[in-house]
This record gives C-alpha cells, structure tokens and sequence, in this order.
C-alpha cells in the first residue's frame, strides 16, 4: 500500500512491542478494505507514556492500540473512558476524535463475539475459569454482561484472586476456590463453559496445562483456551479427545483487533483476513 500525505495513522504502543502481531491484523484488514490507512508499532518506554500520546494527539493519529505495560497508566492520559474500560481498569484501545481522546476495552467484545461466532451462548450458563490469567477482568466482565449464571474460579492461591471475585460481585454471582479441593471438583462438574485464562500450555511450554479431571465434565460442556500459541493448547487438544466442542484464542484475538478497526475508521473489517494474517505471521 502507498503510503501518501493523505494516509492517517493508527499504531500500538508499548514496551517492548517488537513482538506484536497487532501491525500484522490492522495492516491486513486496511488492504482488504482498500483503507487510505497505516498501522505502526510504537516502541514507548514506561516513563515516556505522557509524552508519547501528547505526541500522536499534536500528529493526528486517529488512533492506537495499548498493550504491555501501559494499559492502565494511560488512563489518567484520556479525556474519557468507556464504561467497560473503567470496570476492567484497562484501556487497549484510544480513538482521538480532533484532539478528543477516548478510552476502550475490546478484549471484551473479542473474548465474547468469538464464542456466539463458534454458536455457542454463555447466557445463564455455568462458567468455570481456570486462573486469573492478565486477560481475566475482561473475560469476567464479558461474561457477566452476557448474562451468565455463575462464574467459579479454580486457581493455586485464592487469596491472591479474592479481591477481583469482591469487586466483580457487585455485578454477579461469582467464587474462588482452590483448584485443588473438592468443592471445585463439584463446580467443575456442573460446568457448562470451561475457559483457561493461565497461561499454561502457551508456547514454549506446551506440555503444561491447568489440572482438569475430564471425567467430572459434562460432555456438553463448551471448552474455551484464550491461548492461540499453538493453536491447539494441551488442554483444548484433551478436551477434543473427551469429545468437547473446543475454541482456542485466536477469535479474541482478531474480534478485539476488528473491533478497534471498526471505532477508528467506520468499517467492519474482514475478519478471516485478519485470522489468515495470523496464522501466515505465526507459520511465518
């Protein structure tokens, strides 16, 4: 794509951001939609946060995306903030609309839409997460806005989770157990959607994975793996074995880069497109 003096700007910051794979989706999505658009990674160090979003506001930028380690600091940074955002406590997206900037969370909608997409529907079902994982508070929200019965939390150490199950209680019926004792094997059985949010399984480490007894769940049961380094995780792969409809996180991942597209430019992207990127980028 020609970049012109028309060209406006979208990008990614964080710190490192060599790594992102955000430059790939966006740019993917902006050529199958013949956008006058460019995506950039934006290297921006911790200390240097105030003055690089001072920076894309005086350049115009339309827009970026906030990853790793800025996701809450540049919230005091925004003249406002979704409610979504706000409850998380993240931002990982900013659309600035004539020096106006504003603060969204997408990994809500990513974590969500994947799943109506594959056709299954968590409202008033019975949710088990595994960990409490960086992207935890959005996959709680989202499922508590969709409506869901109850949502258990197995981890090793409760007490260290316990205060985001406090806070999201207002809005929900929510528990955390020890993944170990057998009021969650209980819990784990009456399941009807089982999500890992650890980071167990992920690449390097594919052999790990969270401790499930498959024999305890439901046939029926939905089973969800945020991870999408490999694409099939240890645990969505024994899942698969025990007969569970499984989806990895390559649809969050993609459905929350779909949905900054859509707030920046007006467009609704083509999503296979996005994923095709992916997986090229990942074989790549």
């Amino acid at each position: 794509m020609m970049i012109k003096g028309t060209t406006k700007n979208l990008g990614v910051m964080g710190w490192p951001i060599a790594h992102s794979l955000s430059p790939v989706l966006q740019n993917a999505a902006i050529a199958a939609a013949d956008l006058d658009y460019t995506y950039m990674a934006l290297p921006v160090k911790p200390e240097a946060l105030a003055a690089a979003v001072n920076g894309l506001k005086a350049l115009q930028f339309r827009g970026f995306n906030v990853t790793i380690p800025h996701k809450t600091a540049i919230m005091p940074l925004l003249d406002e903030i979704d409610k979504d955002a706000r409850i998380i406590g993240a931002v990982n997206t900013v659309v600035n609309d004539d020096g106006k900037l504003t603060g969204y969370n997408t990994d809500v909608t990513g974590f969500i839409d994947a799943m109506l997409a594959r056709g299954f529907n968590p409202k008033a079902k019975e949710v088990v997460l595994l960990g409490a994982g960086g992207a935890a508070r959005a996959v709680v929200w989202g499922l508590i806005k969709s409506g869901v019965k109850a949502i258990n939390i197995g981890v090793r150490n409760p007490k260290k989770v316990q205060p985001l199950a406090d806070e999201f209680s207002n809005y929900g019926s929510i528990t955390v157990f020890n993944w170990d004792d057998e009021n969650f094997s209980a819990k784990l059985a009456q399941a009807d959607l089982l999500v890992n949010t650890t980071p167990l399984g992920m690449a390097p480490k594919i052999d790990a994975m969270p401790p499930v007894d498959w024999k305890l769940v439901k046939k029926t049961a939905f089973v969800y793996d945020i991870i999408y380094t490999p694409a099939e995780t240890k645990f969505l792969r024994e899942a698969r074995e025990h007969g569970h409809e499984t989806l990895n996180g390559e649809g969050m991942l993609t459905g929350q880069g779909a949905a900054a597209f859509s707030k920046w430019t007006g467009v609704k992207p083509d999503i296979d497109v996005m994923k095709q990127a992916l997986r090229d980028a990942l074989l790549g």
